[in-house]
C-alpha cells in the first residue's frame, strides 16, 4: 500500500536540508516536533510552494511552473499532474481537517489526514488508509502552530510527536498563492466524488490554473486564490466510465455564484461561506476521457475578464 505520509516525509527532509535556498525557516519546538515555516515570518519561494503542494499530494504528483497570457497579461501557471487522483486529491491534498486547539485555528490538509482519518467517510469511500510512523501535515493559517497542537495532531494520527511535521503558510504568500492553485486538479475530483461519482475509477489526472499575485489582506488573498481555480482553472481526467449527468455539473458555472470574483461574492454574504453556493468550488473547465468507450468530454469555458478584475491588474 502506498504510503502518503512516508512519501511526504522524503520531502520535508529535502526541504530542510534546502530551507536557505527556498527562503523557509526551520523550526524545532521543546516536544521535537518540527515546524516548517513557508510563509509566516519568511518569504517563501515558487519552489517551495511547488513541494509544499507534492506534500499535500502525498509525494503521488508531479508539479512545475509555466508563463501563460490572460489576455495581454503574463501571469505564472502551476501545471499538477498525478496517477493516483483519488488518493492523492481526496487522501491527502483535500483541505478536510479543522485544527482547533485553544486559540489556534487552521484548515488541514495533505497525508496525516490519512492517518487521523479526517474524515472517516472519504477513507471508506477510496478505500485508503495510511500506516506510517511518521505524520505530514499543511497548515494554511498566519500563525506557527505549538507544542501543544503540535501532540495534539500526533495523537489523532497515532504517531509521536517527534515523527510529526508541519507545514505552514498564509493565503497571502507566495507559498500560499503556489499550494491553492496547485489544487486544481483536487477541485474536480473533490466535485466528483460529491456528485456521487466513484473516483476510483479516475486513472490519471492533469490541471493547470494561473498563480494569483500576492496580496496583503488575506480575504482578499483567500478570494483571488480561489478565482484562480474558478475561472481559469482546467482539468483533464482519464477515467472508466463516463456519466454525462454527472460530468456536466462539475465546472464551477454551474454555481448559482459564478460570474464576479469571489471576494465580491463572500462580502455579499456577509462573509459566511455557509451562505455561498458549493458549487462554485470546482474548476472552470473539465475534459474527460473515458477509457472504456474511447470517447472524449469537455464542459466548461475559461474567464479571463473575471481573473483579470479578481487580481486587480494596473497596466502601466
Amino acid at each position: 500500500m502506498l504510503s502518503v505520509n512516508e512519501k511526504a516525509m522524503e520531502i520535508a527532509e529535502e526541504m530542510l536540508d534546502w530551507a536557505e535556498e527556498l527562503k523557509i525557516e526551520s523550526v524545532k519546538l521543546k516536544n521535537d516536533a518540527r515546524v516548517i515555516d513557508c510563509g509566516v515570518n519568511t518569504t517563501g519561494s515558487y519552489e517551495a510552494g511547488l513541494m509544499f503542494t507534492d506534500i499535500c499530494m502525498g509525494g503521488l504528483n508531479t508539479s512545475s511552473i509555466s508563463v501563460h497570457k490572460i489576455g495581454d497579461v503574463p501571469l505564472s501557471f502551476i501545471d499538477i499532474t498525478t496517477d493516483h487522483p483519488s488518493i492523492a486529491c481526496l487522501g491527502a491534498q483535500k483541505a478536510g481537517w479543522s485544527i482547533s486547539v485553544d486559540k489556534y485555528f487552521a484548515m488541514g490538509s495533505g497525508p496525516a489526514r490519512a492517518l487521523a482519518l479526517k474524515p472517516k467517510n472519504t477513507y471508506d469511500r477510496i478505500g485508503y488508509t495510511d500506516s506510517s510512523e511518521c505524520a505530514v501535515i499543511a497548515l494554511e493559517s498566519a500563525q506557527l502552530p505549538d507544542e501543544k497542537v503540535m501532540e495534539f495532531i500526533a495523537k489523532e494520527c497515532g504517531v509521536d510527536v517527534e515523527n510529526t511535521v508541519a507545514l505552514v503558510a498564509p493565503t497571502a504568500s507566495i507559498v500560499g498563492s503556489v499550494q491553492v492553485s496547485g489544487r486544481v486538479v483536487e477541485t474536480g475530483v473533490y466535485k466528483l466524488n460529491e456528485l456521487g461519482y466513484d473516483t476510483t475509477r479516475i486513472i490519471c489526472g492533469s490541471g493547470t490554473a494561473p498563480i494569483a499575485p500576492v496580496v496583503k489582506d488575506d480575504t482578499k488573498a483567500m478570494g483571488a486564490t480561489n478565482d484562480s481555480v474558478i475561472y481559469y482553472g482546467s482539468v483533464n481526467l482519464t477515467v472508466r466510465g463516463f456519466d454525462e449527468e454527472i460530468f456536466k455539473k462539475v465546472p464551477s458555472t454551474t454555481s448559482a455564484d459564478y460570474g464576479k470574483p469571489f471576494f465580491k461574492t463572500f462580502k455579499a454574504a456577509g462573509y459566511d461561506f455557509y451562505k455561498i453556493d458549493v458549487n462554485i468550488f470546482a474548476p472552470a473547465e473539465i475534459t474527460v476521457n473515458d477509457l472504456e468507450t474511447g470517447k472524449t468530454y469537455h464542459s466548461g469555458y475559461l474567464n479571463g475578464e473575471v481573473i483579470l478584475e479578481s487580481y486587480e491588474i494596473t497596466s502601466l
